[in-house]
């Protein structure tokens, strides 16, 4: 590519990958709502709300792919959800429609699903369950992907991403946990395949106590390494385990789904 563009580039997500993606691309342009410094002197940094339509525009304009990680993360106020994640959204797919981009790493979330039970194991055909108004976003993000896939021709990957951090640190995560590593080299994979589609892919790491099957992403290449197992030991030293009837132990969305509407 000549630009791929990085939105939420100093959120959690995003600060841990976006200096590790220098190779796909001759330039990176990195972005958020708040001001931060890249460590890379060669990537460009743009300050950007995605809830304003042409500060998008401007954001989007020659970048041939999109690593999607910007919005809000957590269950909100609605209307902080809905101008990040809904509007924002909107905006940024019709940017890359009139600038021409043909594919996005759109990161989901598997809160898209956070109402199924831990004894279900989900495939991209689970219908969807979201467990708050974060979630429902997610939904909305994710139809609004297919819709311009389907009209346009953008590809998308759909990534319901698990919980992405250095290593998991509670039981729920076991089943859930998405390495850094894992998650590069799944951004690698999106943009080098020939043909992408808008398939669902479940983002975890190579977990034995995984809820989420990704078979129908085979074509993809990618194969998750690391492993929550050897993990095992140290969350059951540090973290408690959660009572069979606690939210953490009985929905795939944990805790979210006792999350309160915010007035």
């Amino acid at each position: 590519m000549e630009r791929l563009l990085i939105t939420g580039a100093a959120g959690g997500v995003g600060a841990m990958i976006r200096n590790r993606l220098d190779h796909l691309a001759q330039h990176i342009r990195l972005s958020d709502i708040e001001a931060f410094e890249s460590e890379s002197v060669a990537a460009e940094v743009v300050q950007c709300d995605l809830g304003d339509a042409g500060d998008v525009m401007g954001l989007v304009e020659g970048c041939d792919g999109i690593v999607h990680l910007g919005g809000v993360s957590l269950e909100d106020r609605f209307d902080k959800i809905r101008r990040a994640n809904i509007d924002g959204v909107y905006n940024l797919y019709e940017a890359a429609r009139r600038h021409g981009v043909k594919r996005i790493l759109f990161a989901s979330s598997n809160h898209v699903v956070g109402y199924h039970p831990q004894t279900e194991r989900l495939d991209a055909t689970a219908p969807l369950r979201p467990d708050g108004l974060y979630g429902v976003s997610k939904c909305f993000g994710e139809a609004m992907a297919n819709l311009y896939h389907d009209k346009f021709g953008i590809e998308t990957a759909l990534v319901r991403i698990g919980s992405c951090f250095a290593e998991p640190s509670d039981h729920r995560m076991l089943s859930t946990w998405l390495s850094i590593d894992d998650l590069v080299a799944l951004v690698e994979c999106v943009f080098r395949v020939p043909r992408l589609g808008c398939p669902v892919i479940y983002g975890a790491s190579n977990n034995s106590a995984t809820w989420w099957d990704n078979a129908g992403v085979g074509y993809l290449g990618w194969t998750p390494r690391s492993r929550s197992d050897d993990y095992r030991q140290k969350v059951a030293l540090s973290a408690q385990r959660p009572l069979p009837d606690d939210p953490a132990a009985v929905y795939q969305g944990g805790k979210f789904t006792t999350d309160p509407i915010h007035e």
